[in-house]
């Protein structure tokens, strides 16, 4: 599932493609991928702003309906103009004339341009809804703030409430804060200088709060370098981006050395997640930085 900075990243892409453009035809194939409203109300309509909430990407039309992308697990967005551009998870048909074998929905616009939905499981979905049913969508409602919508005192109360649970699990609930997933939970503990199997009682104020920090930072510098370079996600443009090239100090990077300390890193399973540390500047046991 792509964490937060990378739809963030396909937001900014895509909103440079389609803003603006009016969807002239709308074809469902998958019947499962297409949810809420009818079509009907989304054909002759202008797309009027791109948003996301959390993970959800969120597409206004002129008549004040909303199209609620979520990609969930292998869901992409193709857009194909003069040139093809991508977003989401690539699988092997990724540059296959479209409408490809995943295809589920697609969109035609005023100027003859196209935009896919493809989504190989069909977990993923679109949904259009009225402004109350936005408000009362039970998937977004039950979003917590973001990290830079959060405070310190905030964060700290919210983790109050969980202090038997392992702190990973509980920054990865998206009704504690919103977005973060498993590659940012892992960083941000680093950065914390935090086991990611600590129980949340024994967090200190002090670490709660380099936390919250470290979840800010590393997720605006994924969206700052275009997200991750994990293979299945890539930028609007079709290239992928450069966060676990560039600044990624734990995930993905087992069995190389700390850049911090120079022992190696681990990787083991928290959370039923499998979980990167570095045993030295997060040594198990210890809660403050």
């Amino acid at each position: 599932m792509p964490e937060l900075p990378e739809v963030e990243t396909i937001r900014r892409g895509l909103e440079e493609k389609i803003l603006h453009k009016r969807v002239m035809r709308v074809v469902i194939l998958c019947d499962k991928s297409w949810r809420g409203l009818g079509k009907e109300l989304v054909e002759g309509q202008q797309i009027v702003r791109l948003e996301r909430r959390g993970k959800a990407l969120l597409m206004r039309l002129e008549n004040k309906l909303w199209m609620m992308a979520h990609l969930r697990m292998t869901g992409q967005m193709v857009y194909v103009g003069a040139e093809r551009f991508a977003a989401g998870h690539p699988d092997s048909g990724f540059l296959d004339e479209m409408p490809g074998r995943h295809t589920r929905i697609y969109f035609e616009f005023d100027d003859g341009t196209h935009l896919y939905f493809n989504d190989q499981r069909k977990f993923g979905f679109i949904k259009v809804l009225d402004e109350l049913g936005l408000q009362s969508d039970t998937f977004l409602s039950s979003l917590a703030p973001e990290p830079w919508d959060m405070s310190e005192d905030e964060f700290w109360a919210r983790l109050q409430r969980h202090k038997k649970a392992i702190i990973k699990a509980v920054i990865l609930d998206q009704k504690m804060i919103a977005g973060v997933g498993n590659i940012y939970a892992d960083e941000a503990c680093f950065a914390a200088g935090l086991y990611p199997g600590t129980r949340v009682a024994a967090v200190s104020r002090e670490t709660a709060d380099l936390l919250l920090r470290g979840l800010r930072e590393v997720m605006q510098r994924s969206i700052d370098s275009g997200g991750s370079t994990m293979k299945d996600y890539v930028r609007a443009d079709g290239t992928k981006g450069s966060y676990l090239e560039k600044f990624a100090q734990v995930f993905r990077r087992e069995g190389e050395l700390c850049r911090r300390c120079g022992n190696e890193i681990l990787k083991t399973r928290v959370a039923g997640r499998g979980t990167h540390y570095c045993p030295h500047c997060q040594p198990k046991g210890r809660s403050d930085a």
